[in-house]
């Protein structure tokens, strides 16, 4: 398995917010995490990227431990974290934004940038205007792409969807599913849009209380009664 998590615990202080979660991530593959508020996604996020400690548990991620690394050591492993909120220097333009993704990297590719501008084309047109003037879809954007100026093999996304119009978020997910074919990343999404992420992911994962509560093929989850009744609304999916 390329991502393996086992009987990970993770919290702040001493609230526990996850409770001894287990489950795996193949190569190229997209697991969608959805659940309630509060249920530990961000949490869990944050504990893959380093940005939080685990209480216990391990994380294995292509056959090396990384559990408790520093971010910036987990960072040069190739996973990238999209942080909720879209997260930009404000004052900074848009390229100096996206340069600051390859910041430490030894090998830098001068091709990324042209990359990054061939997803999101609209970051070319305003690469030297202030980050801090983007739309919110523009700042979501940016802060993916700043992620993908680095060598990039999974990919952290933590509400994508958050805050943008539903024109937007379709539009977003069209970026992605291109960019993971041809890329070939993994990607680990977090996404309170059930819907759109379970349509988007190969599987998916319910996460309630700090707790698996269901796993399975994406499509199947799709269909199944009490995901459609708790997170899909029946009339958000027909069967």
């Amino acid at each position: 398995m390329f991502l393996n998590v086992n009987d990970l615990s993770a919290g702040y202080g001493d609230l526990i917010v996850l409770r001894e979660i287990s489950f795996s991530l193949n190569s190229g593959e997209t697991l969608a995490i959805i659940g309630p508020n509060g249920a530990g996604k961000t949490t869990l996020l944050w504990t893959l990227s380093g940005l939080l400690k685990p209480k216990t548990g391990q994380i294995l991620y292509n056959e090396n431990d990384i559990t408790g690394l520093d971010p910036s050591r987990i960072v040069k492993t190739g996973i990238g974290h999209v942080i909720e909120g879209m997260h930009v220097f404000s004052t900074l333009c848009v390229e100096d934004n996206l340069m600051l993704g390859s910041y430490g990297e030894k090998n830098k590719n001068p091709e990324k940038l042209q990359t990054v501008y061939k997803y999101f084309p609209v970051l070319k047109n305003k690469r030297k205007q202030q980050a801090g003037s983007l739309s919110g879809g523009e700042k979501q954007m940016l802060s993916i792409g700043r992620t993908l100026m680095r060598n990039l093999k999974l990919l952290l996304l933590d509400e994508p969807s958050a805050g943008l119009a539903p024109l937007l978020v379709d539009h977003l997910f069209e970026i992605l599913t291109e960019m993971r074919r041809e890329m070939q990343i993994s990607i680990l999404l977090v996404e309170q849009n059930a819907e759109a992420a379970l349509h988007f992911a190969n599987r998916g994962l319910i996460l309630a209380q700090g707790k698996i509560k269901l796993e399975g093929n994406a499509k199947d989850l799709l269909t199944n009664e009490d995901v459609k009744d708790i997170y899909l609304g029946r009339r958000a999916v027909k069967s």
